[in-house]
């Protein structure tokens, strides 16, 4: 199926990314891609977002296996009409995923994408996490959306 393609891709991304980081940057080393507003970061997380449960290895572990199975099950039932729910599904597969094998092999997940909002320092993130956000990101606007569709069609 294209959902796990899909997976795929971000995985295979994901890892290229993080290993050519981790070979030829220092932790801490910053690239200016765009002045005060985009940067390559070497940086290294060994908890959630925003550096969150620092260390809680086995708690993600057991988490990421859980929502991996989920998505999975979702895939598997997924109605072939709804093909952007799926698209969504596969890239949050993909970026559960990527994350997981950096804990697994690493014990920590490389982070390099560094990012000034106006004047807010975003946390350093990477390619797994911007797969996982914006496939939560298409499923709420899909739930948004089937939310306003149907109440158009009670009335």
């Amino acid at each position: 199926m294209i959902y796990y393609l899909i997976a795929l891709v971000i995985i295979v991304f994901d890892q290229i990314t993080k290993w050519a980081i981790v070979t030829y940057m220092s932790l801490g080393e910053s690239i200016t891609v765009i002045e005060s507003f985009l940067y390559i970061t070497s940086h290294r997380n060994r908890g959630a977002a925003w550096g969150i449960l620092q260390g809680q290895m086995w708690f993600f572990y057991i988490i990421t296996v859980v929502v991996v199975i989920i998505l999975i099950t979702y895939i598997q039932k997924l109605p072939k009409n709804q093909r952007i729910m799926g698209y969504a599904l596969g890239l949050m597969l993909g970026g559960a995923i990527g994350n997981f094998i950096d804990r697994i092999f690493r014990k920590e997940v490389v982070d390099f994408i560094n990012t000034y909002i106006f004047t807010y320092d975003f946390p350093i993130f990477n390619i797994a996490d911007s797969a996982l956000v914006v496939g939560v990101g298409i499923i709420l606007v899909l739930t948004l959306f089937e939310g306003k569709f149907k109440e158009g069609e009670s009335k």
